[in-house]
């Protein structure tokens, strides 16, 4: 497999940074408090599972760790920059550079090519369409899929689907990627094959990953486990 450029600056060995993250919703007269303080630091290339019963609020801990949502108190920090306090304007523009985002489903644009929907956010942040292509090109090898480079999402399986959102997500090297079950909506054989290549393609890029899951086997296989458990993080 081919290398990846690795750009990100060296100013903190720390990805992600966590602390005391509290959020709560109103339900009629009644306030559940999802996360009560949870707390965490994943370091430079390394990939954490997050697991917890459905329901203890790993999805909002990962869309506040992605800056697609505020906390009610609390900080994030993306490499040792503090996010809480930044302007919409701004948290986009993090979380378009620092962080790749992937969904049990893959979300991915029907209406272009494989190739394409890897070259879109690319392109977007920046780039140029011929750089953007080769970027795009050597995460297909990367993930075994350069013979369905120029299908459409409909033309693709399920796992081939999934394998290109994630290409996506970590096309324009982010800090961080966080995952939300991304493999939860395939058969044990294409989740087992869909997150072997996700792992190899997270650590030959350099990046860190924050990966919830319910599969024991699939958590097991990361760097570390943590728990989400009574609205805080616990070792797994």
């Amino acid at each position: 497999m081919s290398e990846m450029p690795i750009s990100h600056s060296l100013e903190s060995e720390t990805a992600l940074s966590l602390q005391h993250i509290q959020r709560g919703f109103d339900q009629g007269p009644t306030r559940i408090e999802v996360l009560r303080g949870a707390s965490l630091e994943i370091r430079r290339g390394e990939i954490v599972a997050l697991v917890g019963p459905s329901g203890a609020g790993k999805s909002t801990l990962l869309h506040i760790a992605g800056l697609l949502e505020r906390p009610d108190s609390g900080e994030i920090e993306i490499e040792g920059m503090p996010c809480s306090r930044l302007n919409d304007d701004q948290l986009t523009a993090v979380r378009r550079h620092r962080i790749g985002f992937v969904y049990q489903f893959h979300h991915l644009l029907p209406e272009f090519s494989a190739l394409e929907n890897i070259m879109l956010p690319q392109m977007i942040a920046g780039l140029g369409r011929g750089e953007a292509r080769r970027r795009s090109n050597e995460l297909l090898e990367m993930m075994q899929l350069s013979d369905r480079a120029e299908h459409r999402p409909a033309q693709l399986s399920g796992g081939e689907q999934q394998r290109i959102a994630i290409a996506r997500a970590i096309a324009n090297l982010p800090s961080v990627l966080l995952a939300d079950e991304p493999t939860g909506n395939l058969d044990t054989h294409t989740a087992d094959k869909v997150f072997a290549e996700t792992v190899a393609l997270v650590r030959q890029t350099g990046i860190s990953a924050l990966i919830a899951t319910h599969n024991p086997e699939l958590a097991a296989r990361m760097d570390r486990i943590v728990r989400l458990e009574d609205g805080l993080l616990v070792p797994g």
